[in-house]
């Protein structure tokens, strides 16, 4: 994990070695928003509000009450697009829309903060025996006021949120055909 300061924010990157865990088995699981609350535990609700193309889509994500202080009662509404590259490789990047689309598309709710996620993301690489290399990357700005404390938490985060996914990961059954 490493992290780098950029302004007021901090950009957290994790980069991880998933052995017998396939591209395919972990942005299967990494893809499931409806099985999103098992790798992150201070997730609410993570809805898909629209399809844009087939591999662009746009999300709400929200944290409630009872999450760790730096998601506490916030929401993101973000676009997720997914690209296979020719090598394999799988990329998907999430990023916050723009206030005023977001607005329109998803009114504010009157208990939450609407944060912004400046970037975030997946690299998976393709790698021997069926195992992969992870780069997860995320730069937000949680909105409202944070103590610093709880944002250089997030390394710690990032940790349990990729080891969740390895786990979930390494249950899903793997189909050598695709």
């Amino acid at each position: 994990i490493s992290k780098r300061r950029s302004g007021s924010l901090h950009t957290f990157r994790s980069r991880w070695l998933l052995k017998s865990v396939s591209p395919q088995q972990f942005i299967t699981v990494a893809n499931a928003i409806d099985a999103a609350k098992q790798w992150d535990s201070d997730l609410v609700e993570a809805k898909y509000i629209k399809d844009l193309e087939d591999n662009l889509s746009i999300i709400r994500l929200r944290f409630g009450e009872h999450s760790k202080p730096l998601f506490r009662n916030r929401e993101f509404i973000v676009y997720e697009r997914r690209e296979t590259m020719e090598d394999g490789t799988l990329v998907v990047a999430v990023a916050s829309l723009p206030k005023e689309i977001a607005a329109g598309l998803h009114p504010k709710q009157n208990n939450s903060i609407r944060g912004l996620l400046l970037q975030s993301g997946w690299v998976v690489e393709k790698l021997e025996d069926d195992s992969c290399m992870v780069t997860y990357v995320v730069q937000l700005d949680p909105a409202g006021w944070v103590p610093k404390c709880f944002v250089n938490r997030l390394n710690t985060k990032l940790v349990m949120i990729i080891e969740n996914l390895r786990k979930l990961a390494q249950a899903c059954p793997t189909n050598k055909d695709t």
